[in-house]
């Protein structure tokens, strides 16, 4: 075997393989008993909104308990700040380097503070917290198997990552579309490798324990749904603009109701805050237990058709405002899911409206509900091909593609034309603003050259996996040549390599540790650079 298919085999395809065999396994389980905890966890929480709804005199006894919890709530987002908010954001952050984390308090932390979220009915899902808790069991296989190869770190994390939301959903090919779309926005083949090899492993060992559990390893059920025809295109047209127009206005909704709770209400102790979100939904939901809850029994209610139209207006303002008070007070949950709930409302709205105003057939409802779904994943998540993928895989669109595509096409080119970011980077960037508020950052010149038997070596630039904010400006590998412009990314990486790397962060120390970690222990001297 020659040493270049050698280095590729032993130093590229086979640590992916392993560390992501090894994290997909372990994250089909955790995930899975998750998935089981919350199932029973909210089974109770339906059944003591109903009991409270008979015995209003335990009310205040609840209150008490919340009041206690949000303090709890509020120490523990002190102490851990990563349990903090949606699990899909603060997994995008840390696969990108923008957050650092501990990862066996963060595994802990979101399983357990998402289940007491789900017990008072916050309108949160368990896709996000499963999405973290596999970026977490990526890490803790890379720091407790290979404590040596730090580098591979990102790499497993990305696997774990994709093979959560894989678990949570039963959407495998949605997984792997997770990391190249939404978590690096890139195709890279170390990406491929680590992210399809958990993925499939996760989905072989979730068809094995599922039905041991007793736990459903789909999202939803298989669907017979009305094959559309030419003369039908305006459908997914309209659904796509009505729900496009609906996720601008609900992006800058999250941006008001993030201003309400993060600075007009700054004064205010986290934990009243909280507290203040729990009261409402504990109001609301004893009202109507369709007004909080992951929205998963929702969307099946929906699909049967029985909800009227003025308590689908009613559903859709109140769980768009509470979903997003519980993710600007930060409390630990995904959105994954209650997005889908909300754009399953709308598109109910409408196609009750379709049929009553314009006389559409009842057999066109189901489909306008799903072509709902996928265009709020498109629109609000601003994840087009996610969204096509998942509407094959979990919602039966295959005799629809042209339609899904079409709808989710033109539910993600209405918030770019009004140019909105997405829900997960709008949380993102709040995330990582708070995290750095009040520190100090620098940008930093530096000249690395690269170690033998480095992770670098025989990597392209653009495969790896580089300090968050860190650009290779260079690459000088023949001493009697100038260094060499690598503007698309694409050279490999030798031994003995002089790199030219720019890069800006508020802690010097973590960022030139990930990057020793890539090109081999040495000493650095940076220069800092001015007026950039």
């Amino acid at each position: 075997m020659k040493k270049k298919h050698r280095n590729v085999l032993f130093n590229l395809i086979l640590p992916a393989v392993v560390f992501g065999s090894i994290t997909g396994a372990l994250t089909a389980v955790i995930v899975t008993l998750y998935k089981l905890c919350a199932k029973y966890v909210i089974g109770l929480s339906e059944s003591g909104y109903r009991y409270l709804a008979d015995e209003p005199l335990w009310i205040p006894l609840v209150l008490a308990g919340m009041f206690g919890l949000s303090f709890l709530y509020a120490f523990c987002y002190r102490n851990v700040p990563n349990l903090r908010g949606g699990g899909i954001p603060t997994s995008i952050g840390i696969l990108r380097g923008l957050i650092t984390f501990k990862w066996l308090r963060n595994l802990v932390g979101v399983f357990m503070l998402s289940l007491t979220t789900f017990l008072f009915g916050v309108p949160l899902g368990n896709e996000g917290p499963s999405v973290q808790m596999g970026t977490a069991i990526g890490r803790g296989c890379v720091y407790s198997l290979a404590k040596n190869q730090r580098a591979w770190d990102r790499y497993a994390m990305t696997g774990g990552a994709c093979a959560g939301f894989s678990v949570a959903t039963g959407a495998p090919i949605s997984g792997i579309m997770f990391a190249i779309e939404e978590a690096h926005q890139r195709i890279a083949p170390m990406i491929l490798i680590v992210s399809s090899t958990s993925v499939m492993v996760s989905y072989v060992t979730t068809e094995l324990i599922s039905p041991l559990l007793g736990v459903d390893a789909s999202l939803f059920h298989s669907m017979k749904l009305l094959t559309l025809s030419a003369k039908d295109l305006w459908i997914p047209l309209v659904v796509g603009i009505v729900i496009g127009l609906f996720a601008v206005l609900f992006l800058r909704y999250y941006r008001l109701l993030n201003g309400l709770f993060n600075k007009t209400l700054k004064k205010l102790p986290h934990a009243y805050r909280i507290f203040l979100v729990l009261v409402l939904t504990l109001v609301l939901g004893l009202i109507s237990y369709s007004f909080v809850s992951t929205g998963h029994h929702l969307i099946e209610v929906l699909f049967e058709g029985r909800v009227a139209m003025y308590m689908l207006v009613l559903i859709l303002l109140v769980r768009a405002t509470l979903t997003l008070s519980a993710s600007s007070t930060s409390l630990t949950g995904g959105m994954f899911l209650p997005i889908l709930a909300l754009g399953a409302t709308l598109a109910s709205l409408m196609g009750k409206i379709l049929q009553a105003v314009f006389g559409l057939g009842g057999e066109y409802y189901t489909i306008i509900l799903v072509l709902g779904i996928v265009a709020c994943i498109s629109g609000m998540m601003k994840t087009p091909l996610t969204a096509i993928v998942f509407a094959v895989e979990a919602l039966s669109c295959y005799e629809n593609i042209l339609y899904v595509i079409t709808v989710a096409v033109v539910a993600y080119i209405i918030p770019e034309v009004f140019g909105v970011e997405s829900i997960n980077d709008s949380v993102l960037e709040n995330r990582v603003e708070e995290l750095n508020e009040g520190k100090n950052r620098k940008v930093l010149d530096l000249f690395v050259v690269v170690q033998k038997k480095s992770f670098a070596i025989g990597k392209q630039v653009r495969d790896i996996f580089w300090p968050a904010n860190l650009f290779v400006l260079s690459v000088k590998r023949d001493p009697n040549r100038d260094a060499e412009v690598d503007e698309h990314g694409g050279k490999a990486i030798h031994a003995g390599d002089v790199l030219h790397v720019r890069y800006s962060t508020t802690d010097e120390t973590v960022t030139k540790e990930e990057l020793i970690a890539i090109v081999g222990e040495q000493d650095c001297d940076e220069e800092e650079v001015a007026n950039v």
